[in-house]
């Protein structure tokens, strides 16, 4: 296949590339660098089946050539970057997944986008499987990501409905690894960052709030066997091993040996207004429509994620 991938110098887009290469596939990789960096794609200079291309996907996306699926990853992420960047958030899960997904249909392609578990909001019901709607405040600071996603997710299936386009809809968990960014401002890198460089470890309120860590190559997976699947409907992709942040925090220090305190601080700013409270996913859809679930214990993640850290502060 030839594939785009929007957003492909991106933590997540960078990996994709990775894994559509080594099957064989061709890819385009397409980006504006507003949260992507060419350093992740580095290592796939001169190979002769990917292709960078600067492009902000809010603008129309031309290319020449079939294309066979199209992957549609750019957007703001974390809530530092969303928030500093609220319209181009909402441009991008707009008018970005409208040229994404016409490209798609112009091209004959296959369309998958990537969705996230913040479509619920902070949930009233854990885990969250598919079918629960929501708790979403759309007038939230967050709601700018949120929102965004969820009319995303609208438009992919209302072109699958009304034009009989072929589209996959992924729901992504909480997920971490090499190729984050060190100020990403997401839990991950926070606390890593914190920890290796001997600062305290920072924990809002009690640190009871809950996350689902996975590691990024289980989620590559799951995306891979997604596309190639038949399911047309959202499909959760996280590991549903939920633990606090707390005992998130206290497994970095032990991982990085650290000798750094973990201190209770209380909300500052609109980084963690309506923030989720608990977050697992309900991955039974992944497990009977693409016999698929995480492999990757924690340490065995956070492990190779600490040293890719380590290398870039000292």
């Amino acid at each position: 296949m030839r594939v785009l991938i929007t957003g492909g110098a991106g933590f997540l887009g960078s990996h994709l590339s990775d894994r559509f290469l080594a099957e064989g596939h061709t890819v385009v990789a397409m980006d504006n660098l507003i949260t992507g960096n060419t350093a992740n794609i580095a290592h796939l200079r001169g190979n002769e089946r990917f292709t960078f291309v600067k492009h902000n996907v809010i603008n129309y996306i031309y290319l020449e050539g079939p294309i066979d699926a199209v992957l549609h990853f750019a957007s703001p992420a974390s809530p530092n970057d969303y928030l500093e960047h609220p319209i181009h958030t909402l441009k991008v899960g707009s008018l970005g997944t409208l040229n994404a997904i016409g490209l798609a249909k112009a091209k004959g392609a296959r369309f998958l986008l990537a969705s996230t578990s913040e479509v619920y909001g902070d949930p009233q019901v854990n885990p969250q499987p598919e079918s629960y709607w929501g708790h979403v405040n759309p007038i939230g600071p967050r709601g700018v990501y949120d929102e965004a996603k969820r009319f995303a997710e609208a438009m992919t299936m209302a072109y699958q409905r009304y034009h009989g386009l072929d589209t996959r809809i992924v729901r992504i968990f909480n997920t971490y690894g090499p190729r984050m960014r060190l100020n990403d401002g997401r839990v991950v890198p926070n606390f890593i960052h914190q920890a290796l460089t001997g600062q305290p470890l920072t924990v809002y309120g009690d640190g009871s709030q809950t996350r689902s860590f996975q590691y990024y190559s289980d989620l590559v997976e799951g995306i891979y066997r997604l596309l190639h699947s038949d399911e047309k409907e959202p499909v959760n992709i996280g590991n549903p091993y939920e633990m606090t942040i707390l005992e998130f925090a206290e497994a970095v220090l032990e991982l990085t040996r650290s000798s750094s305190k973990i201190v209770h601080i209380e909300p500052e700013d609109d980084r963690t207004t309506d923030d989720p409270k608990v977050r697992r996913p309900d991955i039974t859809k992944a497990r009977e429509k693409l016999g698929w679930e995480p492999k990757v214990a924690l340490p065995d993640g956070l492990a190779p994620t600490i040293d890719y850290f380590r290398d870039r502060i000292i």
